[in-house]
């Protein structure tokens, strides 16, 4: 995942793209850049590294002007270097252009062997540049034809920021996998975020979500939405609300932490066992703990304390850092685990190791039993579209049983949420025009947007963002 953020028509652009970034910070921590327009030309600065440490106070004076857009970025399989920071600039010919991307283009590799084969120089490996050659090579009269030019000519996920010198083009892929809301400042000006809770910090009016195939285009004169691609059923990314959104955020007109939730009283009742006390793999699984908590009875209490000092070990790139990161990140409390039978609720089990290590550290601190519940289905599939999934082989549940996984975490017994529940759970918090268009191919293997056939080996090296 990655977060992106627009603002237009504000006179602190860039101050409350910068703030936005802060509460993006959970969807990627390798690097974070802005870039802004004060109407004549384009200012950036971009680097690894987390948002507070980059744009210090200099920084920020040196991105004048009343539009900017900004990312926080992680990657998936490729570099993780600064040539990769987004959102990319250029210029070609008829000006300057920008552009942060969220998601993944599942065709990147074949695309820019295209672009290669007639003369296109590639500076990094991201599949956001190629967005840009693109965008270059268009014969299109206007900056948001060109956009939707360049767009038709590849397939994948993509919530898109453009900025111009005079203006913003936001675009969301026609099955609106990744999320993307916009919103309006109290003061002044048009944002457009990943995420609703942006909206919050800075104090603006959540508006509504961009739909799937919009295009959003923003200058002086006015805001209007255009609908460039043809209309396809939604496909809306199931693990935003399983997972990555923040709590606190609006997708698709509910509330995250209600969708949570209810996958945890669904759990619940899925999955009873007679237990003293629920607790959650913090933060992203407490959600579901109270909603499993509320539905079996059983006490919600805190017995796992996590570190906001570090990040979330699930987006780390080296694997050595996303093992040692779990002792740093997480610590038992004894008092409330010693001589309990424990019902710990996480999210999600991908490769089964992290899990592990919690069960191991809640047994260490003397738990009788260990239940663990997990508030998604078994994770079978990589996600092709933005999500840092590793390849089918290092998913346990693709090639393990549940008996087999709860023998390998060390649980006294394993429950997934099934299928069946997830999509019932979001049924209950979405409206029905909603909750008909999800993707949820990491659960099912059943992808909205096939694959190029064969895979190419180069695809594997190209960044996803």
């Amino acid at each position: 995942m990655c977060g992106v953020i627009g603002v237009f028509g504000h006179p602190e652009a860039a101050n409350l793209a910068y703030l936005g970034l802060h509460a993006l910070q959970h969807r990627g921590q390798e690097s974070a850049g802005i870039v802004s327009s004060d109407g004549r030309q384009l200012h950036w600065v971009r680097e690894m590294g987390h948002v507070g440490d980059i744009f210090t106070e200099e920084r920020l004076r040196r991105l004048p002007g009343s539009s900017a857009i900004g990312h926080v970025r992680y990657s998936t399989t490729g570099d993780s270097s600064s040539k990769n920071a987004q959102p990319l600039a250029v210029n070609y010919a008829h000006g300057q252009v920008a552009v942060a991307h969220n998601g993944n283009l599942v065709d990147a590799a074949n695309v820019r062997s295209r672009l290669e084969a007639k003369g296109s120089i590639f500076q990094g490996t991201s599949d956001t540049e190629i967005l840009l050659h693109l965008l270059a090579h268009s014969q299109e009269c206007d900056f948001s034809s060109r956009i939707a030019d360049a767009l038709r000519s590849v397939h994948g996920a993509y919530s898109l920021v453009f900025l111009s010198e005079s203006s913003l083009v936001v675009v969301r892929d026609p099955l609106g996998i990744r999320p993307l809301s916009l919103g309006r400042h109290k003061k002044n000006g048009w944002v457009v975020a990943s995420e609703s809770c942006v909206f919050d910090l800075i104090e603006a009016e959540h508006i509504r979500d961009i739909d799937p195939g919009e295009m959003l285009v923003v200058d002086a004169e006015r805001a209007r939405s255009l609908r460039p691609f043809l209309p396809e059923e939604p496909r809306r990314c199931v693990f935003e609300w399983i997972y990555f959104a923040r709590p606190d955020s609006i997708i698709a007109g509910q509330s995250v932490c209600a969708a949570r939730e209810a996958m945890g009283r669904r759990l619940a009742i899925e999955h009873p066992v007679p237990a003293d006390i629920a607790i959650a793999v913090p933060d992203s699984g407490t959600a579901a703990a109270i909603g499993y908590a509320r539905a079996s009875g059983i006490a919600f209490d805190q017995g796992l304390i996590r570190s906001h000092y570090i990040g979330r070990t699930f987006i780390e790139p080296a694997e050595s850092i996303r093992h040692f990161g779990v002792k740093l990140k997480l610590s038992p409390v004894r008092d409330v685990l010693a001589g309990r039978r424990v019902v710990v609720v996480d999210d999600s089990i991908v490769r089964g190791t992290t899990s592990g290590k919690i069960i191991g550290m809640i047994r260490a601190a003397g738990a009788r039993e260990v239940h663990l519940r997990i508030s998604s289905p078994p994770t079978i599939g990589p996600c092709h579209y933005g999500i840092d999934t590793p390849d089918r082989s290092k998913l346990i549940a693709s090639s393990h049983t549940v008996e087999e996984i709860r023998r390998f975490v060390g649980a006294d017994s394993l429950g997934y949420l099934s299928l069946e529940g997830l999509h019932q759970s979001l049924a209950s918090v979405l409206t029905s025009h909603e909750h008909r268009g999800l993707c949820d191919a990491c659960f099912s293997n059943r992808y909205p947007i096939p694959l190029p056939v064969p895979m190419r080996s180069r695809q594997l090296r190209l960044l996803s963002v």
